[in-house]
């Protein structure tokens, strides 16, 4: 673990609604995205010591989990309608969102930490690029051309999961 990775506490305060809408996607019903919610997280709190990027870790184990969940109880993929309350798109368009949306956070979760933050800085924080050269060092074109490179690369890899389009 590097200095850069948050406890155990602050990444459950961090990632756990993402994590929760992210296995509710793929699970379809919300008590069992709860309990593989939990369960990753109690995985992941054996394996702590061992484990180097608990975000993508803990998304993969949801995923995994939630694939498992679905092999075995095929008849449990109705989805719950109080999942997305207030939300009247159609089940299959939120599910298609949910899982999107999941995948970008994993893909995200899966970068380096410099990267990461050039993200954050530009999305989270709308910061132009000379602010975020100044924040990190880099000159504003470099900073053009690794986010350049960064969204093409997150883009190849929600391909590579087969969704594309803005709408999942």
């Amino acid at each position: 673990m590097d200095s850069e990775t948050p406890s155990l506490a602050a990444l459950f305060e961090e990632e756990e609604s993402g994590l929760l809408r992210f296995a509710v996607g793929l699970a379809g019903r919300r008590s069992v995205a709860e309990e593989l919610v939990q369960e990753a997280f109690l995985r992941l709190h054996r394996s702590w010591a061992e484990v180097e990027n608990p975000r993508a870790w803990l998304y993969r184990t949801v995923r995994n989990l939630a694939l498992n969940h679905l092999r075995d109880h095929p008849r449990e993929t109705e989805l719950d309608p109080e999942a997305a309350p207030g939300d009247d798109r159609p089940a299959a368009e939120r599910l298609g969102r949910d899982e999107a949306v999941g995948t970008v956070r994993l893909l995200l979760a899966e970068l380096p930490a410099a990267d990461r933050r050039l993200i954050h800085l530009k999305y989270h924080e709308e910061l132009q690029y000379q602010e975020i050269g100044r924040r990190t060092g880099l000159s504003a074109g470099n900073v053009g051309f690794r986010l350049h490179h960064l969204l093409k690369s997150l883009a190849d890899g929600l391909r590579r999961a087969g969704i594309e389009g803005s709408e999942g």
